[in-house]
């Protein structure tokens, strides 16, 4: 054949591959996702393989383990006891709560590893949601954000260093960068989660946190969170969604899902200069623990190249469940 360029010339040997690699895993871009509770022993997690709710002190020996692999950030998600949930979520700003008590324990003992926090109202309501439910069955807007800020000045004084908004309220970025900055805590950062869709890839997760909407009061309560999380049918909407977020301070961008939205993930590489994170989330994760179990797939190369496939969307970090199973294949 006369052809003048062949592309399988830089595909020969693994050097050469190697050489003109566009994209690449570290430990580094890993964010990892942890549950804490305040049970005496640790528990597994039935639809998240190989993932458990932690007790504080066995959490301390996990994080020290991902420090090891070379993982630089760690996000807490805290299961509540279901005495303290109350219609407006007040224990996400108790200051001896879980999560506060969990920073100051890590900060003590492992200062340089970078603690990420979840600021929503699910995990401590009643509802399940991440606002204030009304007497109507709407979830408020302004009054939500009140108690977010209140909740994000109780992480960052407890050591936080990203504060994570995952509500989905209108305007709370801006609100919480105030608050932040009024309070002295200029330095914390804010990863957003910008682009949060209302996904049926949750599942796990919410089993794990026990914080999917219910109705157990006489108000009627939505069934899930359409009215506050993104359409997944919109794509355009996530550039909105950005572009308002870094003019209210966002120091980083999130899409959630990640796997099923490398589109927005793309797109959001397009608009912005910020990091943008991708949310390798529990449904996706729970998919590939369940085909590796039966023999179906090859979990290490499907994992790694899931991971390579956000960093080629333009993501520059990942959260994700397999973060120290990754570092430990990619240290090989």
């Amino acid at each position: 054949m006369d052809l003048t360029y062949r592309p399988r010339r830089l595909r020969r040997s693994s050097a050469l591959r190697s050489m003109v690699r566009e994209n690449s895993l570290s430990p580094a871009d890993f964010i990892y996702p942890l549950f804490v509770h305040e049970g005496s022993e640790i528990e597994p997690i039935a639809a998240m393989p190989g993932t458990y709710r932690w007790t504080v002190d066995a959490l301390l020996g996990e994080v020290e383990r991902a420090w090891d692999l070379g993982i630089r950030c760690v996000v807490l998600f805290p299961k509540i006891a279901e005495s303290l949930k109350t219609e407006d979520g007040a224990e996400c700003f108790n200051e001896k709560g879980l999560i506060p008590q969990t920073i100051r324990r890590l900060k003590a003992e492992l200062p340089e590893m970078t603690v990420m926090t979840d600021v929503a109202l699910d995990p401590y309501s009643c509802d399940g949601h991440d606002g204030i439910v009304d007497s109507a069955g709407v979830v408020l807007n302004d009054e939500t954000v009140e108690n977010l800020c209140r909740q994000a000045l109780v992480q960052a004084n407890a050591g936080a260093d990203l504060i994570g908004p995952s509500d989905m309220m209108d305007g709370r970025v801006g609100a919480i960068r105030e608050s932040l900055d009024e309070e002295g805590y200029e330095h914390v950062g804010i990863i957003s989660y910008t682009a949060k869709y209302a996904s049926a890839y949750y599942g796990p997760f919410r089993e794990a946190l026990d914080s999917a909407p219910r109705d157990i009061t006489t108000k009627p309560i939505p069934k899930d969170k359409s009215t506050y999380q993104m359409d997944p049918s919109n794509a355009r909407e996530a550039i909105t969604e950005a572009q308002l977020d870094e003019q209210e301070g966002a120091d980083i961008l999130m899409v959630k899902p990640g796997l099923a939205y490398l589109d927005i993930i793309y797109r959001l590489r397009q608009e912005s200069e910020l990091p943008i994170a991708a949310y390798n989330v529990s449904g996706e994760f729970a998919m590939v623990k369940a085909a590796a179990q039966q023999g179906w797939i090859d979990e290490e190369s499907v994992v790694l190249e899931t991971l390579l496939s956000f960093k080629r969307a333009g993501a520059d970090l990942i959260l994700t469940y397999h973060a120290c199973d990754a570092a430990r294949w990619l240290s090989k």
